[in-house]
C-alpha cells in the first residue's frame, strides 16, 4: 500500500525522499493564481491609494521570500539552492490580479512547491494589504502551469 507514496516508508512512517542518487538537471516551474476583488479595490491598487503601501511590490517581495522559505513551512520539501525567482502580476478582468511565479534551479529535485508557495504567499500579502477596504477578496485557481527537468520531464497544463 505504501509503495505508491514516496514520502511514506515500508512501515507507514513519513519520510523525506532520498534524492542522493538522482541526476542534477536544470529545473523550472511556473505556478499561477488569482486574487479577485472589488473593482474599486483594484483601482486603488493601480492608483497607489492603499494606505499600507505599494501592494504589488510588497507582494512581489513576500512571494520571493515564500519561495526561499518553502522547506521551512512544507515539511517534506528539500532545502534548495534557487537560481532564479520571478514574481509577476497582470491585471485580468476589472476585478482580478493574476500572479505568476517562475522558479529555477539546477538540482536533484524540482521547484514546483516553491513556485506554488510563491504564488500563495504573494496572494495572501495582497489580501493582507487590502483587507481594510475589501474583506470579500477571493484567492483561487492556484496551480502548477509548467515544469521541466528531472525524470518526469516536461509538464504543461492545457
Amino acid at each position: 500500500m505504501t509503495e505508491n507514496f514516496s514520502h511514506i516508508d515500508d512501515k507507514g512512517k513519513v519520510k523525506m525522499v532520498d534524492v542522493s542518487q538522482k541526476d542534477v538537471t536544470e529545473r523550472k516551474a511556473i505556478a499561477v493564481g488569482k486574487v479577485i476583488m472589488k473593482t474599486s479595490t483594484l483601482e486603488m491598487i493601480k492608483n497607489g491609494e492603499i494606505k499600507k503601501g505599494a501592494v504589488l511590490e510588497t507582494a512581489r517581495i513576500s512571494g520571493i521570500m515564500g519561495v526561499k522559505k518553502t522547506p521551512d513551512i512544507i515539511p517534506m520539501c528539500h532545502p534548495l539552492l534557487i537560481s532564479g525567482i520571478d514574481i509577476e502580476f497582470e491585471f485580468g478582468d476589472k476585478d482580478t490580479i493574476i500572479i505568476k511565479a517562475v522558479v529555477k534551479n539546477s538540482g536533484k529535485t524540482g521547484v514546483e512547491m516553491e513556485a506554488l508557495t510563491g504564488v500563495s504567499i504573494a496572494a495572501l500579502t495582497i489580501y493582507d494589504m487590502c483587507k481594510a477596504v475589501d474583506k470579500e477578496m477571493i484567492i483561487n485557481d492556484i496551480k502548477l502551469s509548467y515544469k521541466s527537468g528531472g525524470e518526469s520531464g516536461v509538464f504543461k497544463r492545457e
